[in-house]
């Protein structure tokens, strides 16, 4: 559930983790995950093609009318209710700036997103499957369901990301100082999730098994 705290602000919990006030109750765990599911649609598909400009932002109200248009059930929305999903949201999958809100990753539509582009970490990570290992080791990656290539920030972060997809991952690391030598230019769009064109195959490789891994069931990890 999401509540709101007069002093600290949205949170996701049943007290306020600064104060432990129980603040005032905006969305149960049901209506988070709908609200979630439609901005998912709308950021990254460009679902209900509401106006967008090249950077993916949308005006909240836009939002608002659609989701209400389209779900009588949801009249009570308003724009503090996308508001406080966005600035909750774990992963980090939203951006706000004024009354526009747009997906931080994920898209399947072409954007000219601007990125942060300092401090990137010297490897990042992919998730793969056996089969398509040698594919992307020879070739290189290039986007295929996503209109970007999508990197993780650690083994495991690509772990429970490829782990929605198949059961053991293959994890391929990337030379991010290699690629971003070869001019290709590597964004950071949420707190463990990289974007990039391509990689080039010499700047892959098989990354070695993290011993950790062993221990972890990621078969109900939300996808990223």
């Amino acid at each position: 559930m999401i509540r709101e705290c007069e002093e600290h602000g949205y949170f996701r919990d049943e007290y306020c983790p600064i104060c432990g006030e129980d603040g005032k109750f905006l969305m149960s765990d049901y209506e988070v995950e709908k609200l979630g599911r439609a901005m998912a649609g709308i950021l990254r598909h460009g679902k209900f093609d509401l106006d967008m400009d090249d950077q993916g932002f949308v005006d909240m109200r836009d939002i608002v009318a659609v989701m209400k248009a389209k779900n009588p059930r949801m009249k009570w929305l308003r724009t503090h209710h996308v508001e406080a999903m966005a600035e909750t949201d774990p992963k980090g999958r939203y951006q706000i700036s004024g009354g526009d809100v747009r997906a931080t990753y994920g898209h399947t539509i072409e954007l000219s997103l601007r990125l942060p582009v300092d401090d990137i970490p010297e490897v990042l990570f992919y998730p793969t499957t056996e089969e398509e290992c040698p594919i992307l080791l020879e070739d290189g990656l290039f986007p295929s369901d996503r209109a970007m290539v999508h990197l993780s920030l650690s083994y495991r972060d690509a772990v429970r990301a490829g782990s929605v997809r198949v059961e053991e991952p293959v994890i391929l690391a990337i030379d991010t100082t290699g690629c971003i030598d070869a001019g290709i230019e590597i964004g950071k769009a949420a707190k463990t999730v990289f974007l990039c064109d391509q990689v080039p195959s010499e700047f892959l490789y098989v990354a070695e098994t993290d011993d950790d891994e062993e221990d972890e069931d990621y078969s109900d990890e939300e996808e990223e």
